[in-house]
C-alpha cells in the first residue's frame, strides 16, 4: 500500500525521502542523521524502530537539530505507550506522533492521527474519514474500553469489491464477513477510549485465551520492552492439557543469558502491569523471530510450528528459516 501512498504524495507535490537498507548502520541514528540532512518534515517509521532507538539509548534532541520535523508517523504495529513518552522526551516535545492502522487491503487507514487533535498516550488519535469504525463483541457494538473486533459497519470510499480469481466471492466473503454477516471485520483486536481515539492491542488470530480470558499480544510486548537485556519477544498461545497456556519467546542481547533470575523478572514486571493472567507459562529464549518483509512479527506462523501444522505464504517472510527454532522444542512437549 505504501507505493500507492507515496505516488499520491507526489500528486500533491510532496519530495519523497526513500531510505533502503538496516535503520543502524553505521549507528543507531542513521535515520536522525537523514532527518537533518534532507530537512525532512514527516517521518514515517514503524514501531518496532522507535523502541529499538530507545533500547539502543538514543537521544536524538540533543544530537540533531530536527528543525524541519514536524509529524512522526508510525504503523507495522501498535505504539506502545512508553514509545510515546519516549518521543517527546528524547526526539522531539513539538510534533505530532500520529500511529495508524490500515492495511495493504483498503490502501487506507480505519484509524489514524490528525494534525489538529490532541495526541493521547498509547492512541491512534482518531477514526479515518468515510470510516464508520466501531468496536465489536459477540454481542454487537462494545461500550467504550472494553476490547473487541475493530469492525467498519458500513461500505467505505477505499473498500475493495473482491480478490482476483475468487469469482463466487467466497474467498472475499470468509476475509472480511464471515465474523459478523455484512459487516467489515478488519482482524484487530482493539478498544473505543473516552476521547474518541483507538488502541489496538494485536491481530485478532493472534490473542490469546488461557482460561477463556481474551489477551492482546500487544499487551504482553508492552511490558516486554521495558526489560533492558530483551531486543524483542513474541508471544503464542499454547494448546496444552485442555485449555491454552501463554509461551513467550525473546530475542536477548548479545552475551545475555536466559536465567531463571531474568524469567522472574520478566513475569514480575508483567504481572505488576496487567494481571497474572497475562505472565508466560514459558519463557525461551530464541536466537531470531520471524517476520514478514516489511518488518511485522507472525505470531500465527510461529504458533503453527509450535503445533505441528503447515504454515501458509512463507514467501511472505523476509526470514523464515527463523521458524524452524520452534519445531518440536523439548521445553514445551
Amino acid at each position: 500500500m505504501m507505493w500507492n501512498w507515496l505516488a499520491s504524495g507526489l500528486a500533491l507535490g510532496a519530495t519523497l525521502v526513500l531510505y533502503d537498507g538496516s535503520p543502524f548502520h553505521p549507528g543507531a541514528e542513521r535515520l536522525m542523521d537523514l532527518i537533518d540532512a534532507e530537512n525532512i518534515s514527516i517521518f514515517g517509521t514503524s514501531a518496532k524502530y522507535i523502541a529499538a532507538l530507545e533500547k539502543a539509548g538514543a537521544k536524538p534532541r540533543e544530537t540533531h537539530r530536527l528543525e524541519r520535523l514536524k509529524a512522526i508517523l508510525s504503523t507495522g504495529s501498535p505504539l506502545a505507550h512508553e514509545s510515546f513518552d519516549y518521543v517527546y522526551r528524547e526526539i522531539k516535545d513539538e510534533l505530532c506522533l500520529s500511529s495508524i492502522s490500515g492495511g495493504t487491503d483498503i490502501v487506507s487507514c480505519f484509524a489514524l492521527g490528525c494534525p489538529v487533535l490532541p495526541v493521547w498516550r498509547g492512541e491512534l488519535q482518531c477514526k479515518g474519514l468515510g470510516m464508520a469504525v466501531e468496536v465489536w463483541n459477540d454481542d454487537g457494538p462494545a461500550a467504550r474500553g472494553e476490547k473487541g473486533e475493530l469492525v467498519c459497519t458500513r461500505h467505505f470510499p477505499a473498500m475493495p469489491v473482491g480478490f482476483w480469481n475468487d469469482a463466487g466471492g467466497e474467498k472475499f466473503q470468509a476475509a472480511y464477513f464471515e465474523t459478523f454477516p455484512g459487516i467489515w471485520a478488519h482482524g484487530d483486536y482493539a478498544e473505543e477510549t473516552e476521547h474518541g481515539g483507538m488502541v489496538i492491542h494485536g491481530r485478532s488470530d493472534a490473542v490469546l485465551n488461557p482460561g477463556g480470558v481474551r489477551i492482546g499480544t500487544a499487551e504482553i510486548y508492552r511490558q516486554v520492552e521495558k526489560i533492558d537485556e530483551v531486543l524483542e519477544s513474541i508471544a503464542i498461545g499454547q494448546e496444552w492439557q485442555g485449555d491454552v497456556r501463554v509461551v513467550l519467546f525473546v530475542r536477548l542481547r548479545d552475551g545475555v543469558v536466559l536465567d531463571d533470575q531474568l524469567r522472574e523478572r520478566i513475569c514480575t514486571t508483567i504481572r505488576a502491569n496487567t494481571t497474572p493472567r497475562h505472565v508466560p507459562a514459558k519463557i525461551i529464549a530464541v536466537a531470531d523471530i520471524p517476520r514478514t518483509i516489511s518488518g511485522k512479527i507472525v505470531e500465527l506462523a510461529v504458533r503453527n510450528v509450535v503445533h505441528g501444522r503447515p504454515v501458509k505464504n512463507t514467501d511472505a517472510l523476509a526470514n523464515p528459516e527463523a521458524l524452524e527454532q520452534f519445531r518440536e522444542l523439548a521445553e514445551l512437549q
